[in-house]
């Protein structure tokens, strides 16, 4: 490939894994557009590469709260423990005070918390991440062979579309990111397993589940973002290898860092567009991509 298609193909790849129009079908669809030859498994690693930068320089600071959040709620369990086994000995009602929590922390150190993580919200990633993790290390050969059929990849870019548009249109978004519970994460978390098919999308279907349970638009896109995360990264650790063993060169810095921006860029403007817009947008954009691979599909 030349400079321009590694361009072009950060771009789809940082975009797409963001915003829920699926990164996997513009990948396959794409190059059989333009013609582009195909750029292996060591750039496919680097574009993964370059998502994973974009998630982690926008969420840095998310992260260190939800960590900072898990290893309250852990020193708190501790320091409870403790006071009630010391009052139950002593008979004492000195040693039942609690610590005290971000709330009170604030007031002593007159820093204000980050209230949208609960101090479970580390918990729940976990466990959301199971099912994507066991579903990409059964299917991954079948999501490289099998589901690349472009009648199938028109069909789940129709259909999730649809759902995501029904969903965001008619179920009522009240829930926020603290309120987040042990089973609306494995809901997100098993529809993101499904996500191994192109044209499902992992954003697409993590915030339509999300958005069916309850939560508004904001925390269904943030929880689907941060769960992302863990999911790039280890991707892009088990192909890491392959990134060096063919080489680095200046396409696969260019695919890298144009994955990097244009997946910062989604996220940021996202964020922001639904805070004022539905999601209705997507919903047309991929049925109009899937009639465009009908279109080609019949012509050829």
């Amino acid at each position: 490939m030349n400079i321009f298609q590694s361009i072009i193909l950060g771009i789809v790849q940082g975009a797409g894994e963001f915003l829920p129009i699926s990164s996997s079908a513009h990948l396959i669809i794409v190059p059989r557009l333009f013609y582009f030859p195909d750029p292996g498994l060591s750039f496919d690693v680097a574009l993964h590469t370059g998502t994973l930068i974009a998630v982690i320089f926008y969420f840095w600071r998310d992260w260190i709260n939800i960590f900072k959040a898990a290893l309250s709620n852990f020193q708190f369990s501790i320091f409870n423990f403790q006071s009630i086994s010391n009052d139950s000995i002593f008979n004492s009602k000195k040693n039942t005070k609690y610590p005290p929590d971000s709330l009170r922390d604030s007031k002593r150190t007159g820093q204000i918390p980050d209230t949208r993580y609960s101090k479970n919200i580390l918990y729940f990633l976990i466990l959301a991440t199971i099912p994507g993790v066991l579903a990409g290390y059964f299917l991954e050969s079948y999501a490289e062979s099998n589901f690349r059929s472009p009648l199938l990849i028109a069909f789940t870019l129709s259909i999730v579309g649809l759902i995501l548009y029904l969903v965001d249109k008619y179920y009522k978004h009240r829930k926020s990111l603290n309120e987040i519970s042990w089973l609306d994460s494995l809901a997100i978390g098993l529809s993101q397993a499904v996500a191994v098919i192109p044209g499902v999308s992992r954003s697409g279907a993590t915030i339509t589940t999300g958005l069916f349970l309850g939560l508004n638009r904001e925390s269904a896109a943030r929880f689907s973002f941060l769960l992302s995360t863990p999911i790039i990264f280890g991707a892009a650790v088990l192909k890491l290898p392959h990134l060096f063993s063919g080489g680095i060169d200046v396409q696969l810095i260019a695919g890298m860092l144009s994955a990097a921006i244009s997946g910062y860029l989604a996220i940021r403007y996202l964020l922001k567009f639904i805070q004022k817009a539905s999601y209705a947008i997507f919903f047309w954009y991929r049925l109009g991509i899937a009639l465009l691979i009908l279109l080609v599909y019949l012509i050829q």
